[in-house]
């Protein structure tokens, strides 16, 4: 390795890492929790089987499971535009992994509020409680207890999948590699360097993932 290439190392770790926090970061919390609360209320829609809402429910899931994400930005940044529709770059970003993490997010909290025995929500019911009520106190946190692990693998994916809004010009992680790469003609080297920045951020939530996987076990035994 020569005193260039390590110059160029040392130099670039900080202009990656920057974007990293200031965007990558941010896009990942607003889009996921976005995410969540469109999971939630999709999954509920379909637990509580209401005719015509189920259905727009599960034409969602299946639109946007069956289509790659990448389509999904370049529809809503290049495509809307033609339709008179403008939206910059991050705000688009944060829109299309909302709504595409949301899809998946709604089946992963679907199956875990099918996990949970229908006898607790009969019980509740039997004491006089609104079905709103036996929702939000009993199925649901149990739901998502069960649901944890899954969303905490769901969200480090998303985090690399972040990578993809450079090709609508948000100027995150990848993007700023990009733009070194250019100026460097370093390929390699700064694309294994970016990798080992998305690396310890995917390790930093697989150690929160795993702590909060603990809590909610250590609660739920209480």
């Amino acid at each position: 390795m020569t005193q260039r290439i390590i110059h160029i190392i040392l130099d670039s770790f900080p202009k990656i890492l920057l974007p990293g926090l200031q965007v990558t970061v941010p896009l990942t919390v607003l889009a996921f929790s976005f995410a969540l609360i469109i999971a939630v209320a999709t999954a509920l829609v379909q637990y509580s089987r209401i005719p015509v809402l189920t259905g727009l429910a599960r034409f969602y899931i299946w639109v946007i499971r069956g289509t790659p994400l990448l389509v999904q930005l370049f529809v809503v940044f290049y495509g809307l535009p033609g339709a008179g529709i403008l939206i910059d770059p991050f705000p688009a970003a944060v829109i299309v992994f909302s709504i595409n993490e949301g899809a998946y997010a709604a089946e992963t909290i679907r199956a875990a509020l099918e996990a949970v025995p229908y006898g607790q929500a009969e019980a509740g019911l039997s004491l006089g409680l609104p079905w709103l009520h036996v929702i939000r106190h009993i199925i649901l946190p149990q739901a998502m207890r069960t649901a944890v692990p899954t969303l905490g693998n769901e969200l480090i994916s998303m985090v690399k999948d972040t990578s993809l809004a450079a090709n609508i010009t948000v100027m995150e992680m990848f993007m700023a590699t990009q733009r070194i790469v250019a100026r460097t003609y370093e390929p390699l080297i700064l694309y294994c360097e970016v990798g080992v920045i998305y690396l310890l951020f995917s390790t930093v939530l697989s150690f929160l993932q795993r702590k909060a996987e603990a809590y909610l076990a250590l609660s739920g035994t209480r």
